[in-house]
């Protein structure tokens, strides 16, 4: 397979709905569709720069879970990031609320990537961008209204901290490169896309539609998923091959085990704290890794 055709395979590959969350429900004008060039874009922005830094900004509160917490989608998805990037040589921090903090560090740790820093959110707008690039992985963000809602319509605005203020308080003259990823509109990132084209697939859409765009963005079945496609990408455009463990279901879910358990994390769907993603079987979630393992061999 040539360059192009394995980035094209890859996108492919966590591009489905699995969630029917009305990805695509018009063939034509939907979140897939929107921004084609947009996922080569982000790979080749950190595959090419010199002394790239990535800030993973994550994470979002299942108020309704048992018991309330972070979801699984997002967390481990940084996580995996950080395994991928560090072997790149691109330095990778996190950051997320408060209350996940505790299970990112614990999936890192079990990862053997404990060099990683981890920092609060909350702080962190404040502070502002200094990295290359800033990815925003399964990071709620505000509707027209500026209010922070789940893909049912809750309103958790008082249990996310601002992330969006890190892109719209970034100095103008020195600004980060953004990347959203997301699977249901309500992500920050999902304002590049037109708000009728979210209205006309997304239940909930004209009410939940993250208002705040990023440069590029990624919109994957599952985020976690769209995390694999950009660590993915990025070997592809330098021509290396990762580490027989970096795409390895196996040990994808040794490491969520211990931050489910640890952390806790809870699955963003069913709402229990089990080592699941979006109410998925294991085989299911794991299906585009193993397409992107497949992929990155050839």
């Amino acid at each position: 397979m040539t360059t192009d055709e394995k980035l094209a395979a890859i996108l492919a590959a966590v591009q489905t709905d699995p969630g029917n969350r009305g990805l695509a429900r018009d063939p034509h004008d939907n979140l897939f569709t929107r921004w084609p060039h947009d996922f080569r874009s982000a790979c080749e922005g950190l595959a090419v720069t010199e002394r790239a830094s990535a800030l993973v900004v994550t994470g979002f509160y299942i108020p309704t879970a048992d018991p309330p917490a972070h979801e699984t989608d997002g967390p481990l998805g940084a996580v995996f990031l950080a395994r991928a990037f560090r072997p790149l040589k691109i330095r990778c921090e996190i950051t997320t609320d408060a209350e996940a903090i505790h299970a990112v560090r614990t999936g890192l740790s079990a990862c053997g990537q404990d060099r990683c820093e981890v920092s609060d959110l909350g702080a962190h707008t404040r502070n502002g961008l200094s990295d290359t690039h800033a990815i925003f992985l399964e990071r709620v963000g505000p509707a027209h209204d500026g209010r922070c809602r789940t893909m049912r319509g809750r309103d958790v605005t008082d249990h996310t901290a601002p992330a969006h203020l890190l892109i719209e308080n970034q100095d103008a003259e020195a600004p980060v490169v953004t990347i959203g990823i997301g699977d249901g509109g309500n992500e920050i990132g999902m304002g590049k896309i037109p708000h009728e084209t979210i209205v006309k697939n997304i239940p909930n859409g004209d009410l939940i539609h993250c208002r705040v765009p990023t440069d590029h963005l990624i919109v994957a079945g599952v985020s976690n998923w769209g995390a694999y496609a950009l660590a993915a990408g990025i070997h592809v455009l330098r021509g290396v091959k990762p580490p027989p463990d970096l795409f390895d279901p196996d040990r994808e879910r040794e490491i969520l085990e211990v931050m489910v358990r640890e952390g806790p994390l809870v699955d963003g769907v069913t709402g229990q704290q089990t080592a699941t993603v979006d109410g998925l079987t294991w085989d299911e979630y794991t299906k585009p890794l193993v397409r992107i393992r497949e992929i990155l061999e050839q």
